[in-house]
């Protein structure tokens, strides 16, 4: 895991590793992260359905256990650590059909926490965020009564395959992801880099991507979106931006899809061969922000991610508060 995050790394330059901890300082900044997903409004049912995550970043988290394993940090950083916590499901083609429809995707749900570190440098425009991910996927964590319910008030079709989904598993990794500043334009606008990697038992794969900001806008490094009010003074109080976002992906591993590490009694599952391992995921997202809250709505794409499959997309809206 060491090595990988020291791959991460040497893919953006000019970045000097430091060994102590106490090279950086913790922001003071408390900040909150909601985010809703969901396919219908493109008028979809199916493959990534639905999702939510919720991310915490407190000051007082630098005293977890948790950040002895997530690495080095470079020199000279402000460090916000956080927790965050991801549910998503995914379903096939057709919902209604009370059978295993083999060739789609898998029924699969999980529930897991990231414990994360950022690493943020303003002055040289760059970002290093690692985590530990921990959690559990499959049939505890919940997705069919909450589609099934979710159905129910929508009036919709009613999910009965869920009890072919991928069986009870553990989800365990670690993951880093590096972003660099490329190109800036004033205050108005600005390209930013990104690489990263995963290492676990739900999702393993390597990936690089670009983000397009422009608008009335803060600089990208200059927080994390929004800022406590200890650190708010000198920044725009009003945002209103739009951001053009492209990820590819080199898939290694993908549990949603072939199941967990653990378990070999799933009902069905894809064999990796029907795995396509190149992905590409694409977004577009309007945002605005008054001060120490942003509203963003987004437009996600992704490629097909197994063989036969089709493109897929859903929306995705997310509130951010410093507090």
């Amino acid at each position: 895991m060491r090595a990988l995050l020291i791959t991460v790394l040497c893919l953006l330059p000019g970045v000097v590793c430091a060994q102590r901890l106490d090279s950086a300082q913790t922001s003071p900044d408390r900040l909150v992260y909601y985010t809703f997903a969901n396919d219908a409004f493109f008028r979809s049912d199916y493959y990534f359905t639905q999702g939510q995550t919720l991310m915490l970043v407190l000051p007082g988290l630098s005293r977890s256990p948790v950040n002895r394993i997530l690495g080095p940090v470079p020199a000279g950083s402000t460090r916000y650590h956080g927790i965050r916590l991801h549910y998503d499901g995914f379903t096939p083609l057709r919902i209604q059909d009370p059978f295993i429809r083999v060739g789609d995707r898998p029924y699969a749900s999980y529930w897991y926490a990231d414990f994360l570190r950022i690493a943020n440098q303003p002055a040289r425009k760059f970002r290093l965020t690692t985590a530990l991910n921990l959690g559990f996927m499959g049939p505890a964590a919940g997705a069919k009564g909450f589609q099934t319910k979710l159905h129910e008030w929508l009036d919709s079709p009613t999910p009965r395959g869920w009890d072919y989904q991928i069986r009870n598993d553990l989800v365990l990794g670690y993951e880093a992801h590096a972003e660099k500043q490329l190109l800036a334009v004033g205050r108005g606008a600005e390209l930013i880099g990104s690489a990263g990697a995963s290492l676990g038992t739900l999702y393993t794969y390597a990936g690089a991507g670009a983000r397009l900001r422009v608008g009335l806008l803060n600089p990208y490094f200059d927080n994390l979106g929004v800022s406590g009010p200890a650190t708010r003074t000198g920044q725009r109080r009003v945002q209103l931006y739009a951001e053009g976002q492209l990820e590819g992906r080199l898939i290694g591993y993908d549990a949603t899809l072939q199941g967990g590490l653990l378990r070999s009694d799933n009902p069905y599952t894809l064999p990796a061969s029907a795995i396509r391992r190149t992905v590409a995921r694409s977004t577009a997202t309007l945002g605005l922000g008054y001060a120490g809250v942003r509203l963003e709505a987004s437009a996600v794409q992704i490629s097909p991610e197994f063989d036969g499959a089709r493109c897929h997309k859903w929306v995705q809206f997310g509130v951010r508060v410093g507090f």
